[in-house]
């Protein structure tokens, strides 16, 4: 799987959350200011040709867009890559960063030695 840029993930988002919409529904959920439709439009082509989307006509020329490849398949992807670039694949030196430099609650901490007792 491919890499996504800010702008892409951005698109992805949405469409994630909608599972399926046409450039105007897009558009409608991006912040202002609006880019305009032809910009979002070449995005979108590219998050097809990158593997991301997928298309079906509706009308004519109007084409509804819809993910293929799942938030969750890219969040693992992206969570990987963290870890090995920098944490040297270690988990372990992940956690310890959080716990060291953003102060993890306590409940937090609990949380996750839940999760991994499980």
């Amino acid at each position: 799987m491919r890499e996504l840029t800010k702008a892409e993930e951005e698109i992805m988002q949405i469409l994630w959350d909608l599972e399926k919409g046409v450039v105007w529904d897009v558009i409608e959920h991006l912040p202002d200011p609006k880019p305009a439709y032809n910009t979002v439009s070449t995005f979108i082509r590219i998050l097809e040709q990158k593997g991301f989307i997928d298309h079906r006509a509706i009308s004519g020329k109007t084409y509804e867009y819809f993910p293929v490849v799942t938030k969750e398949e890219y969040r693992a992807q992206e969570a990987n890559k963290l870890v090995n670039n920098y944490f040297e694949g270690s988990l372990k030196e992940l956690v310890s960063f959080f716990v060291q430099d953003k102060n993890i609650s306590l409940q937090d901490a609990d949380e996750i030695i839940k999760m991994l007792k499980r």
